[in-house]
């Protein structure tokens, strides 16, 4: 089955109230084409093709190079969760800005556990940044290898620019203050 064919399918299959999962479920199930069946996808939900080939090159020899036979349920949502099929917002200045401050304070946590980072990159990608946002006021840098000063006074850069977005999530002016809070701590005793 051709591409373009793959890809309208995926799309039908999507508008009809399919999961991206199940979508990549149904293809890869009627083609035992997985590279294929997901590609179809990914160009479905109009992420792409540079970063949908990106995407499937980090995960294909994992997933997708040797299936096992009526895999395909558990693959799509494998997939799913690796962040294969999310969509990629388009960011504004400012949130790119939001997301060079969030980096910053990945940097000064002094390690960051996979998972973790695994989320704030999906979110970042997705531009849900009031998520990653309060996901990072929630960590703390490590004691022995994190810089709690810079952590802190980033995060309450990121949580001003937050702020100043159109109608910003109420829960940010919470973890703001917290930021702050910790910031002014550290700044006295570093």
């Amino acid at each position: 089955m051709r591409q373009p064919c793959l890809t309208t399918l995926a799309r039908n299959a999507l508008n009809h109230a399919a999961t991206p999962a199940q979508a990549y479920a149904l293809l890869a199930r009627r083609t035992h084409q997985p590279l294929p069946s997901a590609r179809a996808v990914c160009l479905a939900l109009s992420i792409p093709l540079t970063e949908t080939t990106r995407r499937l090159n980090d995960c294909y020899h994992a997933l997708l190079a040797h299936p096992r036979p009526s895999s395909e349920n558990d693959t799509g949502e494998l997939l799913e969760a690796l962040g294969v099929f999310d969509i990629p917002a388009t960011l504004t200045p400012t949130q790119h800005a939001v997301i060079d401050l969030f980096l910053i304070a990945i940097d000064a946590m002094g390690g960051i556990r996979p998972g973790h980072h695994h989320g704030l990159t999906r979110w970042f990608t997705t531009g849900n940044l009031t998520t990653a946002y309060l996901s990072l006021t929630a960590a703390r840098p490590l004691p022995r290898t994190g810089d709690p000063t810079t952590y802190w006074t980033t995060l309450v850069q990121a949580g001003e620019l937050l702020l100043a977005t159109p109608n910003p999530d109420t829960r940010i002016t919470y973890a703001l203050t917290q930021c702050r809070t910790q910031a002014a701590a550290h700044t006295t005793n570093p």
